[in-house]
C-alpha cells in the first residue's frame, strides 16, 4: 500500500527505520530485532543503504522479506550514489515484483573517504532528479523525500533549502521524513515555514535515541543537527559517570519525551531511527499514545 494513503487513514502513528547488516551472518539477529518490534504496529518501515550505497542489494532483499514474511509496509531508500538509469530501473522493477509500493528518494552521502558529494551520473545529481525520473517511469510508486528542520549542511540558506524541498514535492514527492533533530521547536518552526511557502505535504519528524556520546557527535556533525546545551551537558555527565550504558539511559528517556511532545503538539506521527536496537525502541514507544 502507498504510505501517503496509510497516513491519511491513521494518525498519529509510529514508523521505524532499519539499516541492513553488512554481513549476511548478522541477518538472523537483524530479523530477530524486527520480530521484537512487530508489536509496535509501525505504519511503515524504511530500510537504508550502507555508506555510499554499499548494502544496495541487501536493502532490496530485506525490504522484500519485510513485506512477504512479516507483513510490514516497507519503504526502500534509493540514492544517487552510483546511480544509472539501468540500475535504478532494475532496483525498482525488483521492488514491484515484491509488491513494494514505496521509495524514499535521496541524494545520498558521499562514499567513505570522500568529503563532498560527486555525482556518478549527469542524470542523477540531486534527489530531485531521482524523484522526477521515478515519477515519470514508475507513476504508481509513492515517493518520500527528506526534509531538514535545521537546514541541509550544504544549503546556502534556509529559504533555498525550503525551495529545494518544495521542488522535490512538486516533481512527485508525496511526503517528507525529516533529518534527526533534538529541539522540537525547530521542527514546528520548519513545518510552519513550509506551510507558509505553500507546502502542504505531511512532514514526519525523525527521532533518534542517543545511545553513545561519540556516535551522536559524529552523526550531528555529518547532518548538521545541533544538540541543546543542557542535553549535551547531561549526556557528557552520563558518559563520564557510566559510559555508553548511562548515555543510553539518558538518550532513550529524552527521545521518549521528545516523541510524546511531538505527537501532543500535532505531528502526524514519529519516525524512529531504531539503530537496530529493539529494547530502546520498545522503551520509547511505551510512553506514546498512538
Amino acid at each position: 500500500m502507498r504510505i501517503r494513503e496509510l497516513m491519511e487513514a491513521r494518525r498519529p502513528f509510529v514508523s521505524l527505520e532499519f539499516f541492513p547488516p553488512k554481513e549476511r551472518e548478522a541477518w538472523d539477529g537483524f530479523f530477530g530485532v524486527v520480530e521484537k518490534l512487530i508489536p509496535v504496529r509501525p505504519l511503515f518501515v524504511s530500510v537504508t543503504y550502507g555508506a555510499g550505497g554499499s548494502t544496495h542489494a541487501h536493502t532490496l532483499e530485506i525490504v522484500s522479506r519485510l513485506k512477504t514474511a512479516y507483513g510490514l509496509e516497507p519503504m526502500a531508500h534509493l540514492t544517487c550514489v552510483g546511480a544509472s538509469k539501468d540500475k535504478i530501473r532494475g532496483f525498482l522493477d525488483a521492488l514491484a515484483e515484491a509488491g513494494v509500493d514505496n521509495v524514499l528518494a535521496l541524494r545520498g552521502d558521499p562514499p567513505k573517504g570522500q568529503e563532498t558529494f560527486v555525482p556518478d551520473s549527469e542524470d542523477f545529481q540531486h534527489a530531485s532528479d531521482l524523484v522526477a525520473f521515478i515519477r515519470a517511469e514508475y507513476p504508481n510508486l509513492c515517493l518520500g523525500v527528506a526534509g531538514y528542520p535545521e537546514c541541509h549542511p550544504e544549503a546556502t540558506s534556509p529559504e533555498k533549502d525550503l525551495e529545494h524541498l518544495r521542488h522535490k514535492l512538486a516533481l512527485g514527492g508525496s511526503f517528507a521524513v525529516t533529518q534527526l533533530f533534538f529541539d522540537n521547536d525547530r521542527y514546528f518552526d520548519f513545518v510552519a515555514r513550509a506551510r507558509a511557502a505553500g507546502i502542504d505535504a505531511p512532514m514526519v519528524p525523525g527521532v533518534l535515541p542517543v545511545l553513545s556520546l561519540a556516535s551522536i557527535k559524529r552523526f550531528a556533525a555529518l547532518c548538521g543537527a545541533s544538540l541543546p546545551p543542557a542535553y549535551m551537558a547531561e549526556l557528557e555527565a552520563a558518559d563520564a559517570a557510566g559510559g555508553n550504558a548511562a548515555v543510553a539511559e539518558v538518550g532513550i528517556a529524552y527521545a521518549r519525551k521528545q516523541a510524546q511532545d511531538l505527537l501532543r503538539r500535532g505531528a502526524p506521527g514519529v519516525h524512529l531511527y531504531t539503530l537496530n536496537k529493539a529494547e530502546a525502541v520498545l522503551s520509547i514507544v511505551s510512553g506514546l499514545e498512538y
